[in-house]
């Protein structure tokens, strides 16, 4: 039994430095331009209480979430229900996800596709207009999905010109 706990303990310290290395990962220029971006959804979007860019692991890139939330709990639900999402979308229609929208008692919950590799999910009151939501939130998953992208694109180019003297 003992030796059960320490392998859990030990892949629960493991998962726990990948989950943050892989927020620390997304790189400074790239994790405030998307902080920028939450902000700027949060300010065009009165009723909005709340934001989170998560990969499509679960792991949190940045948030913009109340005290009351738990962000890497929150970002790891949202990779759930994205999972789930997408292979609903397949089956029902054969084609890709766009968005999930969940109708509370107090409010909405609404994920959007964020490029293949991430999510933005936003938490609004029950009295957002639902329309001006989608208006506003839509093009900045999109503009996020870019960040990403641009990011890991930099990532993976080479450094130093290549290596090649």
């Amino acid at each position: 039994m003992t030796v059960r706990r320490s392998r859990f303990g030990t892949l629960i310290e493991r998962l726990s430095k990948v989950a943050e290395t892989a927020g620390a990962g997304t790189g400074g220029i790239t994790e405030g331009e998307v902080m920028a971006e939450l902000r700027s959804l949060r300010a065009r979007i009165p009723q909005l209480s709340g934001s989170l860019v998560a990969s499509a692991d679960g792991l949190l890139i940045a948030q913009d979430l109340p005290p009351s939330v738990e962000p890497s709990g929150m970002a790891a639900v949202t990779a759930s229900g994205l999972a789930l999402a997408h292979r609903i979308a397949q089956t029902a229609h054969g084609g890709a996800f766009y968005e999930v929208v969940i109708r509370g008692v107090d409010g909405y919950v609404v994920t959007y596709s964020a490029g293949p590799t991430a999510s933005l999910t936003v938490l609004a009151g029950s009295g957002v207009n639902v329309g001006r939501l989608h208006l506003e939130s839509r093009p900045a998953a999109r503009t996020i999905a870019a960040h990403l992208a641009a990011s890991s694109t930099r990532r993976a180019a080479p450094r130093n010109g290549g290596g090649r003297t």
